[in-house]
């Protein structure tokens, strides 16, 4: 039984977070990070997005599918009735564009696992959906991986499924933030594994896979822990909001129209 006189001992603090979104977010627009992450105002500003629900259905029929212990998903006819069942419709603007993008979902699902039930597997599936963490010192960079195989030599390769993509590229793997992020958080947390990274186009089939090497590894955590603590040190009281392309297709575009000092892109 604890002393009357005795202190109660604080919990420590958690440490801020930042995920590959919240990145790229950041480095599109420090504004729109700021009404998505920051200022609450921002919430009231946000709308559904069609491709959005479109993917995040694709993805959850396709975490059935390659996870072993459900077994009432394991074959392509039986995803794609998963899939509708879970059909996300958040986002359409009518009821035939939200039909239309179900029929071309399923369609999708099924010339997708269908190939695949028609190749030898080229290794196991070890981790669906699965959120990892890496230390960062200020903060924890995290990151959730579609799907991790583990390869005949022990390799991880980590695999991302594109819903809108047609083609692929090892360039594209290269060049995306996140498929980075995952093999650097990977790679940290099982240092005794070599780990890749894939992008599936679902709507084509294409694959392409890219292993980043030690010096990289090292170059991305440094450039990491430099973008992180920006974001954590920003003044977001003094944000000033910067007109660029994206601006026409954000939903806080009329929230930057209400600083004084936004100004307009000037047409082409």
């Amino acid at each position: 039984m604890a002393n009357c006189g005795d202190v109660p001992k604080k919990s420590p603090e958690r440490k801020p977070s930042l995920s590959p979104t919240k990145i790229t977010t950041y480095l599109a627009c420090p504004t729109k990070y700021m009404w998505t992450y920051v200022n609450p105002r921002g919430r009231y500003y946000m709308r559904a997005k069609s491709y959005f629900s479109f993917g995040t259905s694709l993805h959850q029929a396709l975490q059935r599918f390659y996870d072993a212990g459900d077994t009432g998903v394991t074959t392509a006819s039986e995803a794609v009735a998963a899939l509708e069942e879970s059909w996300i419709d958040s986002g359409y603007e009518t009821p035939d564009q939200m039909a239309d993008a179900l029929s071309e979902g399923k369609e999708i699902l099924a010339r997708h696992l269908e190939a695949v039930e028609q190749r030898p597997p080229s290794g196991k599936t070890v981790f669906i959906e699965r959120q990892f963490r890496h230390d960062l010192g200020e903060f924890v960079l995290i990151g959730r991986v579609d799907r991790v195989d583990e390869l005949e030599d022990g390799t991880y390769r980590i695999i991302d499924y594109k819903s809108g993509r047609e083609s692929v590229s090892e360039d594209d793997v290269r060049n995306d933030i996140a498929m980075s992020i995952y093999q650097l958080i990977l790679s940290r947390r099982f240092d005794d594994r070599r780990v890749e990274a894939s992008i599936v186009a679902l709507r084509s089939g294409e694959e392409a896979t890219v292993r980043l090497s030690s010096a990289q590894f090292a170059e991305l955590e440094q450039d990491l822990v430099a973008i992180g603590q920006e974001i954590l040190r920003r003044n977001w009281d003094e944000m000033t909001p910067v007109a660029k392309p994206l601006c026409e297709r954000c939903d806080f575009l009329p929230l930057c129209r209400q600083h004084p000092d936004y100004e307009p892109l000037l047409p082409a």
